[in-house]
């Protein structure tokens, strides 16, 4: 599934239309949270169902395309089965139950309620919301693609405008040539990465760079009194800022990981809980600015459309144990040289990024094993597991 983005240009009027499109979604998403609250065994079926009985009963509602209103009842089922998913699976803590959304920022249309121009540079909305035709612009081509395989639109509202997103239905597949490397990654925030070859890569930080501006901005928005038009215009402003370094980092994990992956057969990277690890006060801010686990994903996704392995381990001990002679060395998180009485003696994130490459051939077998599994195994639904065998993994 490939998702397409272009920037939406219409009147005032359109896009006003296209505020009152996403509230009902809200709405009806949050009408089925609250029918699932109230009616004890309420499944998905009873959802779609209730979306006839709001469009009867609300105007409002009944403007919306019919299947937008399913695609919300279906959003609201989501959050449902994956408390239920959270519940089965014993997970400590909070499972997820389904809340009611504040803000929300997109409605989906399936099938119907759309028109795409013959020259795939225009959109009519033709549902009773009267958002009409918008007019697309961005760098992908749809002229490569049928109609048919168009299986979603969603429009979504960000901070600099519109913005119309195509879901295509398409195989994303590249036949590439094996290289013959192998790599295993540490993801730090001194240095953003570095591998079992010794290659540091320096850490962007946008963060940290934008901060600055951010601050500046937002005192502006804490100066305008609420409720104001300049108050409005100043939050616009910082939200501006936010999007800017939110694209900064996907765009750099986005060609890192694509980079990554054309120059290795298996990548090996450490399976890290950035839930629990923010948990950390001190280097919370650090670490979403570093955005390890966007660059995760897009690491299995890219394994994915080249065929790579990518195979996530168990981050215990791998910055105590040495890559030499398998002892462990404690050392402080202040410590940046491993020294082992082995005689090895290499940087901190060198050494781990050595043992999680080890790990990671350990999990899949010899080096020739992946050359003639790779493939069936494929990045985000293939990423093994430390602890199981490539084979498992493919035959499950």
């Amino acid at each position: 599934m490939l998702v397409y983005e272009f920037k939406a240009y219409g009147k005032s009027a359109q896009l006003s239309a296209i505020d009152d499109a996403i509230r009902t979604a809200k709405f009806i998403r949050n009408s089925c949270i609250r029918l699932w609250m109230d009616l004890k065994g309420t499944g998905k079926n009873d959802l779609q169902k209730y979306c006839a009985v709001l469009a009867a009963n609300f105007p409002f509602a009944d403007e919306l395309n019919s299947m937008a209103r399913q695609a919300s009842a279906e959003r609201a089922w989501s959050s449902i089965s994956r408390f239920f998913e959270n519940c089965k699976k014993g997970i400590t803590g909070k499972k997820g139950f389904p809340q009611f959304q504040k803000d929300c920022r997109s409605v989906e249309y399936k099938t119907s309620g759309w028109k795409l121009a013959d020259d795939r540079k225009s959109i009519t909305f033709t549902d009773k919301k009267k958002i009409g035709r918008l007019k697309l612009k961005g760098t992908r081509s749809l002229h490569f693609y049928q109609i048919n395989q168009i299986k979603r639109i969603r429009l979504v509202k960000r901070a600099d405008g519109a913005y119309v997103q195509f879901c295509i239905d398409v195989n994303c597949s590249e036949d590439v040539e094996p290289t013959g490397n192998t790599v295993g990654l540490d993801v730090g925030l001194k240095e953003y990465y570095t591998d079992s070859n010794g290659v540091r890569l320096a850490n962007p930080k946008f963060l940290r760079k934008g901060e600055r501006i951010l601050k500046r901005s937002q005192r502006r928005v804490s100066k305008k009194l609420k409720g104001s038009k300049n108050r409005g215009k100043a939050r616009q402003v910082l939200g501006k800022r936010h999007l800017k370094i939110c694209r900064q980092r996907k765009d750099h994990a986005v060609k890192l990981a694509r980079c990554v992956v054309q120059s290795n057969d298996l990548i090996a990277y450490e399976d890290l809980r950035i839930k629990n690890m923010v948990k950390n006060h001190c280097l919370a801010k650090s670490i979403n600015d570093a955005s390890w686990y966007q660059f995760r994903v897009f690491l299995e996704y890219f394994g994915k459309v080249f065929k790579r392995v990518t195979v996530a381990v168990n981050p215990q001990y791998t910055s105590q144990e040495c890559s030499s002679c398998g002892e462990i060395v404690k050392k402080t998180l202040s410590t940046r040289t491993h020294v082992c009485r082995c005689g090895c003696v290499m940087d901190r994130d060198e050494n781990a990024a050595r043992i999680i490459l080890s790990r990671g051939l350990g999990t899949v077998g010899h080096t020739g094993t992946f050359a003639l599994d790779v493939s069936n195994a494929w990045g985000d639904e293939a990423a093994t597991p430390s602890g199981a065998t490539l084979i498992e993994q493919v035959m499950s």
